[in-house]
């Protein structure tokens, strides 16, 4: 199709992908906080899923898919991007260029690494199996799989919390500038709103950064353990 091929459509369907990875984000965020509410409150969350497994996986496969389309148009437009920079155009951009901004294609694909390590630990056992994959043999006493366990034992070793802490440090940097370059491909921004959204961005990415991060810090700590 003729609006995959132009830099223009690239860059939409790049910003709308985008803005779909952070809602989850966002609701992911809500489900794992339910962990402060105990073996309880994250149990009850993971039982309600595993319900669902048509629906679970289903989802997944999309937000994979959108993954995957926003980190190869990522590269393309980066590229295109870099291209005519090279070139002398966009130097007004340039200028106005942030560490996030100049960094985004980097952020993004450490993104996706880490999202195939996340899979990796916590869905399919395949990391780390001495926890995850005996834990999620385990049930509490209400027969649900044990996911308060998996999670406390995991970030309770100093490395796997130090990478899902620096990953959610490289998503702050990525969504920072994420959220404001998404409402000017859009034609949402300009030089009025501009400091208005990048205040925005930065107070949402700043929100999920502590939201994400206090999980393994507490575990780590010895705030939240077993």
């Amino acid at each position: 199709m003729e609006f995959f091929k132009n830099s223009v459509g690239r860059k939409i369907l790049m910003s709308i992908t985008g803005q779909l990875l952070i809602i989850f984000v966002i609701v992911h965020m809500i489900g794992n906080s339910s962990i402060f509410l105990g073996a309880d409150g994250i149990n009850a969350y993971a039982k309600h899923l595993h319900d669902l497994p048509p629906l679970v996986w289903i989802f997944r496969l999309v937000m994979l898919t959108a993954v995957a389309i926003h980190i190869i148009y990522g590269i393309q437009v980066t590229l295109e991007n870099n291209k005519a920079n090279a070139k002398g155009y966009a130097v007004q951009n340039h200028l106005k260029a942030t560490f996030a901004s100049k960094n985004m294609i980097w952020t993004g694909i450490l993104i996706g690494a880490f999202v195939i390590y996340h899979l990796l630990h916590f869905t399919l056992h395949i990391t780390n199996p001495e926890i995850s994959a005996g834990v999620a043999a385990n049930f509490d006493a209400l027969q649900r799989p044990d996911v308060f366990k998996m999670v406390v034992l995991s970030f309770q070793k100093g490395l796997i919390a130090l990478i899902y802490a620096a990953a959610m440090v490289i998503l702050f940097l990525h969504l920072s500038h994420g959220i404001q370059s998404f409402l000017q491909t859009m034609g949402w921004n300009n030089d009025k709103t501009r400091p208005v959204f990048s205040t925005v961005g930065k107070v949402i990415s700043g929100i999920l950064l502590v939201g994400y991060v206090s999980i393994p810090l507490v575990i780590l700590t010895g705030l939240l353990k077993l």
